[in-house]
């Protein structure tokens, strides 16, 4: 049969005339299209059913494949830096260490009193109070808070604030608070602040 002839027998086929039982007298156009969905059919159901759950797999297997990759990289890092890591655990223990030799014991206390008041007598400061607080704990060490009550110039009281925060000890100032001399004039101030010190609370 030629194309002409499938042709003519296609345009006076009509859909109504297909009998699945008679699929074999059927034109050969309309077999073929049939051929092409029924594959088309198969070949999308196969791929919903089965493709398509294979490439969720493979996703998720490559999204663990990379972070496998990172977690390797990450620790072939830390393999290949071991030696740089352990010198700079050496130096922040050394530094630590360093740090906590600074903190004053409980007998160190009444020096670190001292150190203060030559402080404040040597910027040229009259010193109307010094006096110790109780102690407060924290995680492994303990903070000493000391009231200090000074008066002087100003240039006398920035004096005093840089040498105590340059003694050996850790000294830190809080709540430093300056007003003028009350029944004095010129340019007399009087400065409060509390300086804590630190106690290492070592085996407490």
């Amino acid at each position: 049969m030629s194309l002409a002839d499938s042709l003519k027998n296609l345009n006076e086929f009509d859909i109504n005339d297909l009998d699945l039982n008679n699929a074999g007298v059927w034109p050969a156009p309309v077999k073929a299209i049939v051929a092409l969905i029924v594959f088309g059919l198969v070949l999308g159901g196969g791929y919903w059913f089965f493709i398509k759950d294979q490439y969720a797999q493979l996703e998720r297997v490559e999204q663990q494949e990379q972070e496998l990759r990172e977690k390797y990289e990450q620790k072939a890092y830390r393999v290949a830096n071991l030696d740089t890591f352990k010198a700079q655990m050496e130096e922040m223990e050394e530094t630590f260490g360093a740090l906590v030799r600074q903190l004053p014991g409980e007998t160190e206390v009444p020096g670190l009193l001292e150190d203060i008041t030559n402080t404040a007598l040597g910027s040229g400061l009259s010193l109307k109070e010094i006096k110790l607080q109780p102690e407060v704990t924290r995680d492994f060490y303990a903070e000493l808070p000391i009231n200090i009550r000074v008066s002087g110039g100003y240039h006398e009281l920035a004096s005093f604030v840089s040498s105590v925060a340059g003694l050996p000890r850790i000294v830190t100032l809080h709540d430093l608070t300056i007003q003028p001399t009350s029944g004095k004039t010129g340019d007399q101030l009087d400065m409060q602040v509390v300086a804590r010190t630190y106690r290492y609370r070592a085996g407490e």
